[in-house]
């Protein structure tokens, strides 16, 4: 691994994956572009990258040899178009996105076979550059989507760049992937977010939010996360989020029924079977 490397968004997730790789021993030069200057002035002066740009067109002044996207999910069909023609014939793109499925195949008819998706689950609720680190995915899941077009050399190449991090590669569809972290990684963040905004609704004469439990604070953690980004992963999974919400919402009514029934037995049964999958998962 001594080719060269371009990572598009040099943020939270951009800057670990490039100091990962580094730790697992990608010896060739790492380069970033990101919009904000801040952030490739900053990545540079903590040697997370060896050099940047804030304008895609500079792609070419890099010559990258493998091109990652880190930015939000809903910038990537732009950033594909913009970089296509500056592109060596051969360059491997993969990408750090929480949404695979028809984005995937999108990607794949502007960037060609070359092109592999990937999302590591691994993550903060930290943002900026400022805060990455090497060891981010070390023994975490990494989901890989492949197609029936993936160029099966860039596959392999995949696996290798996310064996330098740590990371525990799988394979998965791209479709039932949107469902599976719809449901696992989406809805809780939706759930938390949501959360957050009850007790703002709830602050009338109180401000609920300065009496926060342990229970409170570890649950709604994840509601500091980047707002754009879970913007953007909400709207490109739409489909898929509003069905989990749905779920979940039917979930949090049969609860209110057997509360307002006072169902002591039914009460006590739905909150075992709960606590039962939730020590499962230990």
């Amino acid at each position: 691994m001594d080719r060269s490397l371009l990572v598009i968004g040099v943020g939270f997730m951009g800057g670990s994956f490039a100091l990962a790789i580094r730790r697992g021993g990608f010896e060739g030069p790492i380069y970033g572009i990101d919009i904000n200057p801040a952030s490739i002035e900053k990545a540079k002066e903590l040697g997370v990258i060896d050099g940047g740009s804030t304008r895609l067109e500079e792609i070419g002044r890099f010559s990258p040899d493998i091109v990652v996207l880190a930015s939000p999910v809903r910038t990537f069909v732009g950033i594909a178009k913009g970089i296509r023609p500056h592109l060596k014939e051969n360059a491997l793109i993969t990408d750090l996105g929480s949404v695979k499925g028809n984005l995937v195949f999108r990607l794949e008819e502007i960037l060609g076979p070359r092109f592999v998706g990937s999302h590591p689950i691994a993550g903060t609720e930290k943002s900026g550059v400022e805060n990455s680190f090497g060891e981010l995915f070390e023994g975490k899941k990494v989901v890989i989507t492949p197609t029936d077009r993936t160029d099966r050399e860039a596959l392999e190449d995949v696996v290798k760049l996310w064996n330098l991090t740590g990371g525990k590669v799988e394979f998965m569809d791209p479709l039932l992937h949107d469902w599976v972290f719809g449901a696992v990684s989406h809805l809780p963040h939706a759930v938390a977010f949501a959360l957050i905004d009850a007790l703002i609704e709830m602050s009338d004469g109180v401000d609920l939010f300065k009496y926060p439990g342990a229970g409170f604070k570890d649950f709604t953690r994840i509601a500091a996360s980047d707002p754009v980004m879970w913007r953007d992963i909400f709207l490109e999974n739409r489909e898929n989020v509003l069905k989990a919400i749905d779920i979940y919402q039917s979930s949090l009514n049969k609860l209110r029924d057997l509360i307002e029934s006072g169902s002591e037995d039914e009460l006590t049964e739905y909150l075992k079977e709960a606590r039962s999958r939730r020590i499962s998962l230990e």
